[in-house]
């Protein structure tokens, strides 16, 4: 499990620095300002939670339920929350509206939140 978490925070680490430099470069010169700021948001969370990966990853005081409920909030949540944001801040560049996605930006919050409560759970359980 610890690889796949990890090879997860990569991938998403990977795709943020992608993201982030598109947006500093090429989306730069077509979006608004608030567009772009709304854009960045969603790449400044999605490397949070590839940061979070990749440590969740690597540490030995989870128990494996807890790094896979974390794995799966985690994959899910960017996807819903960083994901909506980017289709929502470039949604002038199509003709399609893309506000119908806008109900997946609480969502995937809500559950990065849960993950990071899963995280404090299982650490508080554990004896020292």
């Amino acid at each position: 499990m610890d690889k796949k978490i990890i090879s997860a925070g990569a991938i998403f680490g990977i795709v943020a620095i992608i993201l982030g430099a598109f947006g500093a470069h090429a989306l730069k010169k077509v979006l608004f300002v608030e567009q772009l700021s709304t854009f960045e948001t969603g790449v400044r969370y999605q490397m949070y939670h590839a940061l979070f990966l990749l440590f969740i990853g690597t540490i030995n005081d989870l128990s494996q339920k807890a790094k896979k409920s974390i794995y799966y909030l985690v994959v899910l949540g960017v996807i819903l929350f960083s994901g909506s944001i980017y289709l929502l801040a470039t949604k002038n560049l199509t003709s399609f509206d893309f506000k119908v996605f806008g109900f997946a930006t609480p969502i995937g919050g809500t559950l990065l939140i849960l993950a990071w409560g899963v995280f404090l759970f299982d650490f508080l359980k554990k004896k020292s």
